[in-house]
């Protein structure tokens, strides 16, 4: 057991079942009390990111979180499959589970899949994939003062504002975490 004040950014722990990061931790210390941990945590297996506020000598158990790089393989209808690459084992991750994931990922892609005690919990992207725009509309000139956005429509199906300048066909770099234009490819 580790004390809630000892925690840091970017560690986890579990407490009542289930699994947290620590985005940011303040400590407050006032003339007589204890001292007093206002942690600011994510749900890894949810997402919901809330704050948990303990006195000084409440224990917590830190975990390691498993890493592993596999290939994204096919769509088998309610799952996506992914292999380890090392020992070919499959493995199948439920789509509800990736719903966010699923607007950026293309067949043979790397990615690394996160668990704990063989739970999986998600898979962490690259910052930016490189998607191929199947539909965009065509650009007009003129019609605006500043930098124009109109809608595009990727291989994976996600819809994304692309500056006037960009057509179908081409590459674009999109970030992952906010699923927004970044660029050309």
């Amino acid at each position: 057991m580790t004390d809630v004040t000892d925690l840091r950014p970017g560690n986890y722990f579990t407490e009542d079942g289930n699994i947290y990061q620590v985005m940011d931790i303040l400590l407050n210390k006032t003339a007589m009390r204890k001292m007093i941990a206002d942690v600011k945590v994510k749900n890894v297996r949810t997402g919901t990111i809330s704050r948990i506020t303990h006195n000084a000598g409440y224990g917590v158990e830190l975990i390691r979180l498993d890493k592993r790089s596999m290939q994204y393989l096919y769509d088998n209808g309610d799952a996506l499959v992914f292999m380890d690459q090392e020992t070919y084992d499959q493995i199948e991750i439920s789509k509800s589970l990736l719903e966010w994931e699923l607007q950026f990922l293309k067949g043979d892609e790397i990615v690394d899949i996160t668990s704990y005690n063989d739970e999986i919990l998600g898979i962490s992207l690259p910052a930016k994939v490189a998607l191929t725009i199947t539909e965009c509309e065509p650009a007009v000139r003129g019609d605006t003062v500043t930098s124009a956005r109109k809608d595009a429509t990727l291989e994976t199906g996600l819809h994304i504002k692309v500056p006037l300048f960009i057509n179908n066909g081409e590459t674009v770099l999109v970030r992952t975490d906010t699923g927004e234009y970044d660029g050309r490819a």
